[in-house]
């Protein structure tokens, strides 16, 4: 048996087997990505995994957004961290949404588990803040492309559960390929999961032999962002644990047609 990982077990992060269907940003068919809306087609369609992205607020509260401006979204050149919650609340982003605090996200889905993405320094207290004040420790992973961001984050929140910033993943998929295995396995063994494309850098690195090493230091490999459901059937053949994708729907009949 692989070694036991943050959120394991009985109400943990990862309480239940895989495969696991990661919901990018909620399900954004007829609502704004990264909205409660979102979030709550995903839980209706019987995702229980949502990934989601937060900045702080100019009023250092965490927020629900993967952009660190409002130009995509709602048209306006001012950035999140700009804007208190108040100001955020007035933001119409369509469907009747506006920004949402991660604390409100967590609350408002009490059954689901959240992947969060730490994208900004400013942030990292207030993540910590939201976890803290909803009690949600065993309810999420958290992550970041930034390797300081993401073991700041860590440390604020003893036993949460983790996957690898792209530097640590860097030096694991090296480690790997130079066939160092011990070391990838040292460095494997201070995460959950390995969150990862199925290329990078043009070179494909989701491999069986890749997965097979997650698998023995009892780290699970989730594939972002997989929308084609041949894609998603060749992965989970591959043996991946979790895929992210903004098609959580087509996921989810993926997985059904293979019971």
């Amino acid at each position: 048996m692989p070694p036991a990982r943050s959120g394991s077990g009985e109400g943990g992060y990862f309480r239940s087997p895989p495969p696991r269907v990661l919901a990018h940003r909620g399900l954004a068919l007829d609502a704004p990505e990264n909205t409660l809306l979102a979030f709550a087609k995903a839980v209706a369609a019987g995702v229980t995994y949502l990934e989601t992205d937060v900045h702080e607020s100019a009023d250092g509260v965490a927020i629900v957004s993967h952009d660190d401006t409002l130009a995509r979204v709602a048209g306006r050149k001012v950035n999140v961290n700009q804007l208190t919650v108040a100001d955020l609340r007035r933001v119409d982003l369509g469907f009747g949404q506006n920004f949402s605090t991660l604390a409100e996200a967590i609350d408002a889905f009490p059954e689901a588990r959240f992947n969060i993405d730490v994208k900004s320094a400013g942030v990292v207290q207030p993540t910590i803040d939201a976890i803290k004040v909803t009690n949600s420790v065993k309810r999420v992973l958290v992550t970041s492309f930034s390797r300081s961001r993401r073991a700041a984050t860590v440390k604020g929140l003893p036993g949460v559960a983790t996957s690898a910033a792209s530097g640590e993943m860097a030096q694991i998929l090296a480690a790997a390929r130079l066939g160092i295995l011990p070391r990838a396995r040292t460095l494997l063994a201070r995460f959950d999961a390995l969150q990862l494309p199925e290329k990078w850098n043009g070179v494909r690195v989701v491999t069986p032999p890749l997965v097979r090493l997650a698998h023995e230091a009892g780290v699970e490999v989730h594939v972002w962002t997989i929308n084609d459901p041949l894609d998603m059937a060749r992965l989970l053949d591959l043996g991946v644990d979790g895929i992210v994708t903004d098609r959580a729907d087509l996921a989810l009949e993926v997985l059904h047609s293979r019971h």
